[in-house]
């Protein structure tokens, strides 16, 4: 087996992404929606819009391999700097009021075992205080948070949206 068959890295996504970014993210709704959580990303979130904002703002990491001589995709999110304005108001407490990331938008393309958690990882190794939220519905994700050593905090809403709104809010702080 050649080294770089399992060698996983980061990088931020381009344009030349998007048409795998999309299947990823078609993948995730279909994988959702099965697993009892149809409403969380329904069949349009993530909107274009915010997809292309993401890369362009540089948001978008990948998780890659390479098999083959061929780079795959195995997860990607929106990795958020700086204060998210619906984290100002919370049902119960964040860990703390220091500085911090947001994992947004993960999603795994299902060809490797362990991608979300290597992702979340990679945040906490790179940035120590992470946040993150998920549907009430979506237990997957609740059980990738809670086994990788996230704190559940409280209860969020969301604010770009009307209806659908209640979010578990998650805080992972490397002291």
């Amino acid at each position: 087996m050649n080294d770089d068959t399992v060698t996983r890295r980061f990088r931020h996504a381009t344009m030349n992404d998007l048409p795998t970014i999309h299947a990823i993210y078609q993948h995730a709704r279909e994988l959702m929606a099965a697993s009892g959580n149809p409403t969380q990303w329904g069949d349009k979130f993530p909107r274009e819009e915010v997809v292309l904002d993401d890369i362009e703002s540089q948001r978008t990491m990948l998780l890659v391999d390479t098999l083959d001589g061929k780079e795959r995709v195995l997860a990607q999110f929106a990795l958020c700097t700086g204060a998210d304005p619906t984290y100002e108001h919370i049902d119960g407490a964040w860990l703390d009021d220091d500085p911090y990331v947001t994992i947004h938008r993960i999603a795994s393309s299902g060809l490797a075992h362990g991608a979300a958690k290597d992702c979340i990882n990679w945040c906490i190794e790179h940035y120590g205080n992470v946040r993150a939220d998920t549907h009430p519905n979506n237990k997957a994700m609740q059980h990738v948070l809670e086994t990788n050593g996230f704190a559940r905090c409280g209860l969020i809403q969301l604010l770009d949206r009307p209806t659908d709104t209640t979010r578990i809010a998650y805080q992972r702080h490397e002291w």
